[in-house]
């Protein structure tokens, strides 16, 4: 079984993604995938299955300066799958009473299994250790709702918005909330590695930055060791291709022990998903 811990369907809203193509794909050595091009649910749901992906964990977006995705069709497309995909809530943290309200309608109350924030890819962009996202975090650990923070790679305006120290401040201080880190921190691997030595309610998942070989060795070896019960698997589609990268994570992780951990088990613990009654 593998759970893709970081992706993007083709539907309804999430198309918005693949209008403004970025080029990332090209630079990773990686071919835009047929269901992209075609803009078809059926084709990615095929090469879903031909990468033997059981289901795709899919956050909403709420803030962003080039597009968004609302929470009512983060709801409607994990009702759309039946089971083949789980739902984060996007949540805008310059509109908090607003923020507030969307984690109580569409997470305590609702069917979203966590929150999604992006503070560096705002019109403004802001730092997520701002203070002013705190009450946001609060009403997180109030509820045990795990947190993804998309801090690496195109953060924000530049690399000081992956910046370790910010998670390193924000899981401090917020030590009953479990933090996803998307894009892993890239390129700052070995220092976020540190603060994840320490700080064990981060959680990892490098998603398409595995790829790049830069950090990968460091990434490897810490999801094989320290990090074996915090490491997640992530594909970052639309961007990247489902099976060239279960295909490399496997040629990475083929042959440990923790395989099923980070392929699976860590995603399930942390977004609290019913393997049991889930998509095969």
């Amino acid at each position: 079984m593998i759970i893709d811990a970081r992706c993007r369907p083709m539907y309804d809203e999430f198309l918005k993604q693949v209008e403004n193509p970025t080029g990332v794909t090209a630079r990773m050595g990686m071919d835009i995938p047929p269901s992209v091009r075609a803009r078809s649910e059926t084709l990615m749901l095929k090469e879903m299955e031909d990468a033997g992906i059981s289901m795709g964990i899919a956050p909403g977006r709420n803030g962003h300066f080039r597009y968004n995705v609302s929470n009512n069709c983060v709801v409607d497309m994990v009702r759309h799958f039946k089971g083949k995909f789980i739902g984060i809530a996007g949540i805008n943290p310059s509109n908090r009473e607003q923020a507030i309200r969307d984690i109580d309608t569409y997470v305590v109350n609702g069917p979203l299994k966590g929150v999604n924030i992006e503070p560096g890819s705002m019109s403004t962009p802001w730092y997520a250790n701002d203070r002013r996202i705190y009450p946001i975090y609060e009403k997180c650990s109030e509820h045990k709702i795990p947190v993804m923070l998309m801090i690496g790679g195109r953060a924000g305006p530049d690399t000081t918005y992956s910046d370790p120290k910010i998670i390193t401040n924000i899981a401090r201080d917020f030590p009953d909330v479990n933090f996803y880190v998307s894009h892993g921190g890239w390129p700052w691997a070995q220092v976020l590695l540190g603060a994840c030595f320490w700080q064990t309610n981060i959680f990892l998942g490098p998603d398409m930055y595995l790829l790049t070989g830069v950090g990968t060795a460091d990434y490897v070896a810490a999801a094989k060791g320290f990090m074996q019960d915090r490491f997640l698997f992530g594909s970052a589609y639309p961007l990247m291709p489902f099976k060239p990268c279960v295909d490399k994570f496997m040629e990475l992780f083929g042959d440990s022990d923790v395989l099923d951990k980070i392929l699976y088990k860590n995603a399930a613990r942390l977004f609290n998903i019913d393997l049991t009654s889930s998509a095969d």
